[in-house]
């Protein structure tokens, strides 16, 4: 296996990462960006307050883009594990 075929593959996993947390991470940025001009427009200072709407915003997005993102982790571990014998010769 060579250096550059482990360096691409680690590319590849860091790639996943990315596309995998994106959705649950934009939709946590969008919802606490949202709340927080809620809370400053009507100067509500509770700290907990952006939580609950985060967790159902996190939580519909997992329901809608879970299947993507399984289906994204899957065949690139189905790829992974049909390259091994490649990878060793």
């Amino acid at each position: 296996m060579s250096p550059e075929s482990v360096l691409t593959l680690g590319r590849e996993a860091l790639w996943l990462g990315i596309l995998i947390g994106a959705p649950l991470l934009l939709t946590a940025l969008a919802v606490g960006v949202l709340v927080g001009i809620f809370q400053a427009a009507t100067q509500i200072n509770e700290m907990t307050l952006s939580f609950i709407p985060k967790l159902l915003a996190m939580a519909a997005v997992g329901v809608l883009a879970g299947p993507w993102m399984l289906r994204m982790l899957t065949e690139f571990t189905r790829r992974l594990v049909d390259s091994i014998p490649g990878m060793l010769s």
